[in-house]
C-alpha cells in the first residue's frame, strides 16, 4: 500500500522499497551483497515451503546464527499468546465475575433499550422543554409591539427623564477614562445588588432588567432615549415569564438601534481593551432580523483609490462579512476595468466561519489600479446571482458595491439583468472623503430596491454595514403574522457566561401608521430572543442506560450538531457560532452521509452500519457495529439521533428492595455500602467511583478522595427513596460495589501478584465503580475515576480479546522514569453475559503489568529456552544455530506493538523508556515497512475544535501600519493639498486621535474573554490500525547494502503485532517517517478552495420572506458631498475634535423613519 499524498502538515519521505519473499535458496550471501528487486506483498503460505525458506545465512558478529525460520517464530508467538492467556485467566476473573453476576441474579433487572421509544421520547421531552420558551416568546414579542405601539414619541426627551439599570456602569467606575467618569452621566443609572445563581453562573438581580449600549452609540441621542422609555415596560412580562417557568434563562430584546434590554439584570462581562459588543451582531439577531440571503460583493479597486480609502473598504468588506450567517450565501470581488474574485471562490459559497475566514485574508491583498468600471462589477455579480447550478440560499439577492465614487449609472446592466422585476436589491456604499458627485449612487441604489450608505471614516463601518438588515427587514414586517415564525439558532457561545446555548428568536414589528394616509410601517423593532442552555437539552437525554459507547446527538438543517459527545470546542469566539459538521464530529463514511441526509430531510430513519470509531484518547481507531435511530424534533429545525452498539441493547438496573427493610434507615446502612469506606480498602482493594450526580446536594470535586468522602457523608442522611436522588445510579453503585468486593474475595486475595510481575488487577463496572487492587495499586492509578469516559474501558467494549494499553508518551516529552518498577502496561478485557438469551457487557478487568519484569519475560518467551530458570543455550563454532530475542539482542529486534503503532515491548533495554511511542520515533525504517506491506491502515481526520497558541505577530499585522503615506514630492506639490488624499489622510490621523483605542484593539480581546491567549485552529490527526493481514508474514526491507529482513504475525485475541527483525546497519534508509502526532494545518485543514466544489447537503430555513408587492422603497439613503476645502475641513475637524469628549461618541445613524 503505497503511501498516499499527504494534505496538510509534513511531507511524507518516499518509504524503502519492501519484498516479502527471501532471496533463492541455499547461504544467504553477505550483508554487504544487494538482495533482489522489491515484489509486491504476499502472505508467505503461497509461496514456498517454510523448510525451504530460511536457509542458514550468516548474521554479523555470529557466523553460527541464522535468522529464525518461519515455524520458529510462530512458535514465539503462541508461547505469547498462551502467557497472556493464562495470566488473564488466572488474575482476570472473566468466568469468575460472570458467576458472580448469576450467583446475585436477584438483586438486578435486565433492562431493554428500545431505540425508536427512546428517541421519540427524548424528542418528545425537546420539543416540550423548547414549546415552553416559544410560548414565552411570543408573550414578549406581542407585548413589545403593543408597547411601542402606545409609545409617544418625545423631541425633547432628557437623559435626566430616563432611569434604567446601566450593565456597563460598573465597568465603566472602575475605568477612569470613561466617558461617564469624565463628563458626568446624567442619566439615573440604579445601582443595583446581586445574587450568585448557579443556572445563570452568574450574579444577578430578579427584579430588574439591564441595558447595554454598544460603545460607538451616543446614549443621550433621542433615539436612544425614547428607546429606553418605552421598552422599561418589557420589565414586568420578563418578570411574569419567569413566574410562568422559573427555567427560564436569558430574555433578551434586541432593538435594531443597538439597545439591548435582558432580563435579569447581571454586569455586563467587561473586556480589558474597547467592547466592540452590539446585538445587533449576534448570529441570533441576524438570523431572527431577516430571510437568507444570496450577496455579492463588489469593491473598486480603480486607481483613483486612495490608500486610506483602500483601507477603509477593506475593513468595511470584513465587517459586512460579519452581518452573514450560515444560512446566507456570499462572493466577493473585486472591480476597474475587469471584475474578478478576491479569493479562489468562482461562485458564491456558504457564509459559514472557514469561508469567511478566506474572504478576510484575500480582501487584504487587494491592489487599486486602473480606471472605474462599474459595469464590469455590476455583470460580474448579475451572474453570480444567476447561477442555477449551485447550492444557495435562494432567497433574498442583493449586490453590495463599495466605491470612492463615478458618474456612471450602468442602467443598461440593470434594465438587462434586474428590470422590471427587480429581484436584486442593490446597496451602495460611497466610501472615504471625496468630491465626487453621489447622485449616480444614489440612483442605483434606490432604483433596485436597495439604501445607499456613506463610509467617511472608520468609525462609521460597523452601523452603516449592518443598516442594510432595516432594509431586508420590510417585506418581514409586511407580511405581518405570517412572518412570526419562531428560528432556533446554532450553538454558540453566550456573550454573559451561560456556555454553548441555543436561542429561540422572534422579530419584533412596528406596528405604527406612517403619515397622513395611514400607510403600514414597514421597519423591523428588532428581534426577541430565549436562551436555552445545551446543559439543560443533555438533561432530557438518558445518561448512563445507553453504556459508555451508546449516546444521543442532534443536528440542524445546515449539519451541524447541537448535541453530540464530541462537540467540545477549546476555545469560543462568541462573534460566530459554533458550527461543527457531524461528519467532522464522527469519522466520515457514505451511511453516515445517508443518515445526515436523512435527518436533514426530516425522516425518520434506523440503519446498522460498520463504521470507524476514534478512541476518547484520540490514538486509536476500531472498527465497529452501531445502530443509529433518528426521528426529527417537531416545531424546530433540528433533528435527534441515538446511536448503540449491538452489546448495549440491555443494561443491568439494581434491584434491592430485598435489602431495604425499612426505608427510613440511611443508604450507608444497605449491605455492601460498608465496602465504599476507606476503612475496606486495605483488604478489599482501592474503589474509585466515577462522579456522577448521584445526588443533588452532592458536592462535587475533581479529587476523587474528597468526592467519596462527601458522598459517604451524605449517604449517612439520605434514604433509599429519597426523592433528592438519582436511584438509579445510586443503586447500581452499591450493587457493582458489592459485585466487585466478591471479586476480590474469591479470586485476588489469595494470589501473589509479584509471581506472575503483576503491578495491579483491577474492575471498572457500568455502575460507576473502579476497584484497584491491592491498595497501594492505586497510588500509580492514573485513569479517570469515570469508567465511560475511559479509553481502556470503552475500547475493551468494542474488541474481542484483551486489550494492551502503553503507558502515553509524548515524543517532546522526555522518556519514561522507570523507577520502583511503577511503570505499567494496562491489559484489559470485557465481561460478556448471557442472561436468558440476552447479551450484555457490563464490566471490564484486567491487570497491569510490570513493564521492566514483562520485557525480561518477553525476551525468555522469544527464545529458545522453555522457561527463565534454565540456561541460555550457546551455538558451537560449526554448528547452525536461529538466532533468538534473548541471546542476540544485539543483532535481532523484537517487538510488541499495538493496533494503534505504539511500542508496547521491546527485547532492547535502551528502548524501555520509549514504550508508548509511536514506533516511528523508534524505528521509522520498520515501522514504514509494516505500513506498506497492509498491516496498518492511517485513517486522517480533521479536528476543528482545536486551540493553538498566537503565532508570532509580523510586520504587516496591524491595520494602523495599513493607511497611506505620502512621500516627500507629495508634500511640496501644492495640488496634493487640495486632494482627496491629503483630505484622506488628515482625517485619518484625527480620527487616529480620537478613536485610539480603535485602532489599538485586537478584535479577539476586545470581544472576548482576555484572559484567553490561545485562539481557535484547525488540526489534522492521523490514526494507524490493523489493516486486512492476518497471516503470517516475511519480508525484506529493500535498502540495498542495509536492507533488513523481518518476521512480522499478529496475536490472536489480542491488539498486539508481534515483530522480529534484523537491527539496522546503517541509516541511509531513515528518510520514510510516518507521522502520527497532530500537525497544526496554517491553510485551516482541508483546502477550502476544493471543499466548497463538493459542499454538504444542507436545507435553508422553509421560510423566505424578500419581496411584498406593497413595499414602500423611496427611502433608499440620502446623501451629500463637496469639494474639500482645506482650511473649511481644517476648521470643521478642529470644531469636531474640540466639541467631542476624549472618548468617541458618534451620533446614531437611525433612518429618518426610525422615530418611533
Amino acid at each position: 500500500m503505497a503511501v498516499p499524498a499527504r494534505t496538510c502538515g509534513a511531507s511524507l519521505p518516499g518509504p524503502a522499497r519492501t519484498a516479502l519473499s527471501w532471496p533463492g535458496h541455499g547461504s544467504r550471501p553477505g550483508l554487504s551483497a544487494r538482495r533482489p528487486a522489491a515484489r509486491p506483498p504476499r502472505p508467505l503460505s503461497l509461496l514456498l515451503p517454510p523448510l525451504l525458506l530460511f536457509p542458514l545465512l550468516a548474521a554479523p558478529g555470529a557466523s553460527a546464527y541464522s535468522f529464525p525460520q518461519q515455524h520458529t517464530m510462530q512458535h514465539w508467538a503462541r508461547r505469547l499468546e498462551q502467557e497472556i492467556d493464562g495470566v488473564m485467566r488466572i488474575f482476570g476473573g472473566v468466568q469468575q465475575l460472570r458467576e458472580i453476576y448469576k450467583d446475585n441474579r436477584n438483586l438486578f433487572e435486565v433492562q431493554e433499550n428500545e431505540p425508536q421509544k427512546l428517541v421519540e421520547k427524548v424528542a418528545g421531552d425537546i420539543e416540550s422543554l423548547l414549546d415552553r420558551k416559544v410560548q414565552a416568546l411570543k408573550r414578549l414579542a406581542d407585548a413589545a409591539e403593543n408597547f411601542q405601539k402606545a409609545h409617544r414619541w418625545q423631541d425633547n426627551i432628557k437623559e435626566e427623564d430616563i432611569v434604567y439599570y446601566d450593565a456597563k456602569a460598573d465597568a465603566e467606575l472602575d475605568d477612569p477614562e470613561s466617558e461617564d467618569v469624565e463628563r458626568g452621566s446624567k442619566a439615573s443609572t440604579l445601582r443595583l445588588d446581586f445574587v450568585e445563581d448557579s443556572n445563570f453562573k452568574n450574579k444577578v438581580n430578579y427584579s430588574y432588567t439591564a441595558v447595554q449600549i454598544p460603545t460607538d452609540i451616543y446614549k443621550g441621542s433621542t433615539v436612544i432615549l425614547n428607546e429606553l422609555n418605552w421598552t422599561e415596560a418589557l420589565e414586568n412580562v420578563f418578570i411574569e415569564n419567569r413566574r410562568q417557568d422559573p427555567t427560564l434563562l436569558w430574555q433578551v430584546f434586541g432593538s435594531a438601534t443597538g439597545v439591548t434590554r435582558y432580563y435579569p439584570a447581571t454586569p455586563w462581562r467587561a473586556p480589558k481593551k474597547i467592547d466592540l459588543y452590539d446585538v445587533r451582531r449576534r448570529p441570533w439577531y441576524i438570523q431572527g432580523a431577516s430571510s437568507p440571503k444570496d450577496m455579492v460583493i463588489i469593491v473598486d479597486v480603480s486607481g483613483s483609490v486612495s490608500g486610506l480609502t483602500l483601507k477603509l473598504m477593506k475593513t468595511s468588506v470584513c465587517e459586512m462579512l460579519d452581518t452573514l450567517s450560515d444560512d446566507d450565501y456570499v462572493n466577493v470581488a473585486s472591480f476597474n476595468e475587469k471584475a474578478q474574485p478576491v479569493s479562489c471562490f468562482t461562485h458564491l459559497v456558504q457564509a459559514n466561519v472557514r469561508n469567511k475566514k478566506v474572504f478576510k485574508e484575500a480582501v487584504q491583498g487587494m491592489v487599486a489600479k486602473g480606471t472605474t468600471g462599474y459595469k464590469a462589477g455590476f455583470e460580474y455579480a448579475f451572474d453570480q446571482l444567476q447561477n442555477s447550478n449551485i447550492t444557495r440560499a435562494n432567497c433574498n439577492k442583493m449586490i453590495m458595491m463599495f466605491t470612492d465614487g463615478g458618474e456612471d449609472r450602468v442602467q443598461d446592466v440593470f434594465e438587462k439583468y434586474n428590470w422590471p422585476n427587480r429581484t436584486v436589491r442593490v446597496f451602495t456604499f460611497s466610501v472615504g472623503q471625496h468630491n465626487y458627485d453621489v447622485t449616480p449612487l444614489q440612483w442605483m441604489a434606490c432604483t433596485n430596491k436597495g439604501y445607499y450608505f456613506e463610509i467617511p471614516s472608520i468609525g462609521a463601518i460597523r452601523i452603516n454595514t449592518q443598516e442594510y438588515l432595516d432594509v431586508l427587514g420590510r417585506p418581514m414586517v409586511l407580511a405581518g403574522k405570517e412572518a412570526k415564525q419562531v428560528q432556533w439558532t446554532n450553538v454558540y457561545e453566550d456573550a454573559l457566561g451561560l456556555g454553548l446555548v441555543v436561542t429561540g428568536t422572534l422579530p419584533v414589528f412596528n406596528l405604527t401608521q406612517d403619515g397622513p394616509g395611514e400607510k403600514k410601517n414597514q421597519l423591523i423593532l428588532g428581534v426577541m430572543g430565549i436562551d436555552v442552555a445545551l446543559n439543560d437539552i443533555k438533561r432530557l437525554t438518558p445518561n448512563y442506560t445507553l453504556g459508555a459507547n451508546g449516546y444521543v446527538f442532534a443536528i440542524d438543517l445546515n449539519g451541524y450538531v447541537l448535541l453530540h459527545p464530541n462537540l467540545k470546542p477549546q476555545t469560543t469566539n462568541f462573534r460566530e457560532p459554533v458550527t461543527l459538521d457531524f461528519l467532522d464530529a464522527e469519522l466520515e463514511d457514505e451511511n453516515k452521509e445517508e443518515i445526515r441526509r436523512s435527518m436533514i430531510d426530516g425522516n425518520k430513519g434506523h440503519k446498522q452500519i460498520r463504521t470507524l470509531v476514534k478512541s476518547l484518547d484520540e490514538r486509536y481507531i476500531d472498527e465497529v457495529m452501531r445502530n443509529y435511530t433518528w426521528v426529527p424534533i417537531r416545531s424546530t429545525n433540528y433533528s435527534l439521533g441515538l446511536v448503540l452498539p449491538p452489546y448495549s441493547t440491555f443494561y443491568l438496573q439494581a434491584n434491592l428492595s430485598d435489602q431495604i427493610l425499612q426505608v427510613k434507615l440511611p443508604i450507608s446502612k444497605l449491605k455492601d455500602f460498608e465496602f465504599l469506606l476507606p476503612s475496606s480498602f486495605e483488604s478489599e482493594g482501592h474503589v474509585f467511583i466515577a462522579p456522577r450526580e448521584y445526588c443533588k446536594e452532592l458536592n462535587a470535586s475533581d479529587n476523587n478522595t474528597e468526592f467519596l468522602k462527601n458522598f459517604i457523608e451524605l449517604m449517612e442522611k439520605v434514604t433509599p427513596d429519597s426523592k433528592q436522588c438519582n436511584n438509579f445510579l445510586l443503586h447500581n453503585l452499591i450493587l457493582d460495589t458489592g459485585i466487585t468486593q466478591q471479586l476480590v474475595e474469591r479470586v485476588w486475595r489469595d494470589q501473589d501478584l509479584n509471581t506472575y510481575s503483576l503491578l495491579a488487577v483491577f474492575a471498572a463496572t457500568d455502575g460507576g465503580i473502579t476497584r484497584v487492587f491491592p491498595n497501594k495499586a492505586a497510588e500509580d492509578w492514573t485513569e479517570t475515576p469515570e469508567p465511560f469516559n475511559a479509553s481502556f474501558y470503552r475500547r475493551s467494549l468494542d474488541n474481542h480479546g484483551y486489550v494492551f494499553k502503553p503507558p502515553q508518551q509524548d515524543a517532546r516529552l522526555r522518556p519514561l522514569e522507570l523507577e520502583n518498577d511503577t511503570v505499567g502496561i494496562l491489559v484489559s478485557t470485557a465481561v460478556e453475559l448471557s442472561l436468558g438469551g440476552r447479551t450484555l457487557r457490563p464490566a471490564v478487568v484486567g491487570v497491569k503489568l510490570d513493564l521492566e519484569a514483562w520485557a525480561e519475560k518477553f525476551k525468555v518467551l522469544a527464545s529458545n529456552r522453555t522457561h527463565q530458570d534454565q540456561p541460555q543455550k550457546q551455538c558451537g563454532p560449526n554448528s547452525h544455530c536461529e538466532m533468538d530475542c534473548e541471546v542476540n539482542n544485539e543483532d535481532l529486534l523484537c517487538v510488541l506493538i499495538d493496533d494503534g503503532g505504539f511500542l508496547v515491548l521491546s527485547n532492547q533495554n535502551h528502548q524501555w523508556d520509549q514504550v508508548g511511542r509511536f514506533f516511528s520515533e523508534v524505528d521509522a525504517n520498520l515501522m514504514l515497512a509494516l505500513y506498506n506491506n497492509s498491516f496498518y491502515t492511517r485513517k486522517e481526520s480533521y479536528d476543528y475544535q482545536a486551540a493553538c497558541a498566537p503565532l508570532p505577530p509580523g510586520n504587516l499585522g496591524a491595520a494602523p501600519r495599513g493607511i497611506f503615506v505620502p512621500t516627500i514630492a507629495d508634500f511640496l506639490n501644492l495640488a496634493w493639498w487640495t486632494s482627496a488624499a491629503a483630505w484622506s489622510l488628515f482625517q485619518q490621523l484625527l480620527y487616529g486621535l480620537i478613536y485610539h483605542s480603535w485602532f489599538q484593539a485586537d478584535p479577539a480581546e476586545a470581544e472576548g474573554n482576555p484572559e484567553v491567549r490561545e485562539s481557535s485552529c484547525v488540526m489534522k490527526q492521523t490514526q494507524y490500525y490493523f489493516g486486512s493481514v492476518n497471516a503470517s508474514y516475511n519480508a525484506i526491507i529493500d535498502c540495498g547494502n542495509c536492507s533488513r529482513l523481518f518476521h512480522a504475525q499478529r496475536l490472536t485475541h489480542t491488539n498486539l503485532l508481534f515483530v522480529v527483525a534484523e537491527k539496522p546497519l546503517c541509516s541511509q534508509c531513515e528518510a520514510g517517517r510516518l507521522l502520527q502526532k497532530e500537525t497544526h494545518c496554517p491553510a485551516d485543514g482541508p483546502e477550502q478552495c476544493e471543499l466548497v466544489q463538493r459542499p454538504r447537503y444542507r436545507r435553508g430555513p422553509h421560510i423566505c420572506f424578500d419581496y411584498n408587492a406593497t413595499e414602500d422603497t423611496s427611502d433608499c439613503g440620502r446623501g451629500a458631498s463637496f469639494p474639500p476645502s482645506l482650511g473649511v475641513l481644517v476648521s470643521l475637524q478642529l470644531l469636531l475634535l474640540l466639541s467631542l469628549p476624549p472618548r468617541p461618541q458618534p451620533q446614531v445613524h437611525a433612518h429618518p423613519s426610525r422615530r418611533l
